[in-house]
């Protein structure tokens, strides 16, 4: 069988898996969508032109980059779709969920976009998002309206804990996480006020790797919690309030990194995010979802490939390898060559990552 001939047959499958999700969606669209999306794991840009040379059609150059136009043109692809093909990755249990934002410049053009994700394997996985209209932090109501879509397909109950850096703070906004019974792991600014003293006169002494903590709970944002107090290696104070026991908050909050490496793996170092030309908020959105469907297929790969043959580690024992990238290259070997393999992965499209357990019961 041709490379071509492989190519169409891995789409098709791929294509009646996505059915089985989007049961709404025609069979020709889910096609397009399917050869697209094999498409971009092999271009690892979002440049129309360099997606299309990784469709297996039998057409010119600039028809095929029109048929890669329409999938992003696509207004019946929403947001709810890819949460859909998403959500059968998503383990039993409590899970811990990250928010942060991830921006970048198209020209004189600021893009950004408010992600919320669950941290699945070794990264946080976008299951809901908003392209925000402006530049620069985002607001409360856009918060809000981003857990809430969340909260209508994982309950409350689900959610072990919330965490977020110190441009997702404020009164209103904790008061909403509070009403919603969702733990959360907030780092705040120095210039937060607590008892009529502002945080950043706590602790001047405090050396390189030490922690210290108000043993009480104190009034923050307009509710009860522990403020832990640490400085970086590089002098940084991070300074971090939570409504969780006192002893699972700086390791908790520690969980935020793995959201960077997923912003890490859909940009310049990954799926190149920021190569795109488009500008339009709607389509910018179809891309992010259909990027962040690549990135879980990835992710959930490298897992299972480092779960049977673990990866040397370096000098500071850490993988050589993260499990985005093992992942990448399993996936676009599998696509390309027709291994047998491919079909095993596809089914780990479908099948949850192996519960890794949160510090928070």
């Amino acid at each position: 069988m041709t490379i071509s001939k492989t190519a169409l047959l891995h789409a098709d499958t791929l294509a009646a898996h996505l059915k089985t999700r989007l049961p709404h969606r025609r069979v020709d669209a889910l096609k397009r969508l399917a050869e697209v999306l094999l498409a971009l794991l092999q271009a690892e840009s979002t440049l129309h032109r360099k997606i299309a040379l990784h469709l297996p059609r039998e057409a010119t150059l600039e028809s095929k980059t029109r048929v890669v136009a329409r999938v992003f043109h696509d207004a019946q692809l929403t947001p709810q779709d890819v949460c859909d093909v998403l959500l059968p990755l998503l383990p039993d249990g409590k899970l811990t969920l990250v928010m942060d934002r991830t921006t970048w410049h198209y020209g004189q053009t600021p893009l950004n976009i408010l992600v919320l994700g669950a941290i699945l394997g070794g990264a946080v996985i976008p299951l809901v998002w908003k392209v925000l209209p402006h530049q620069g932090n985002s607001c409360t109501a856009a918060r809000i309206l981003l857990v809430a879509r969340l909260l209508k397909v994982l309950p409350n109950k689900r959610w072990a804990v919330l965490i977020a850096d110190r441009e997702f703070v404020g009164q209103e906004w904790c008061r909403y996480l509070r009403w919603k019974r969702i733990r959360h792991c907030l780092r705040i600014r120095e210039n937060t006020r607590i008892e009529d003293e502002l945080v950043r006169d706590l602790f001047l002494d405090l050396k390189p790797g030490e922690v210290r903590t108000l043993f009480e709970r104190t009034w923050v944002y307009g509710g009860w919690m522990h403020v832990v107090i640490t400085l970086s290696p590089v002098g940084d104070r991070v300074i971090v309030a939570s409504n969780l026991p006192i002893v699972d908050v700086l390791k908790t909050y520690r969980l935020r990194w793995r959201i960077e490496s997923a912003f890490s793996a859909l940009k310049l170092r990954g799926l190149n995010l920021e190569a795109t030309h488009m500008t339009d908020a709607d389509r910018i959105s179809r891309l992010f979802g259909l990027l962040c469907i690549v990135l879980a297929w990835m992710v959930r790969v490298g897992a299972q490939e480092q779960g049977q043959t673990p990866v040397r580690s370096d000098n500071r024992g850490r993988p050589i390898r993260s499990q985005v990238r093992t992942g990448w290259m399993a996936l676009s070997e599998a696509v390309r060559w027709g291994r047998d393999g491919f079909w095993s992965y596809l089914q780990l499209l479908n099948t949850p990552f192996l519960p890794t357990g949160t510090l928070i019961p």
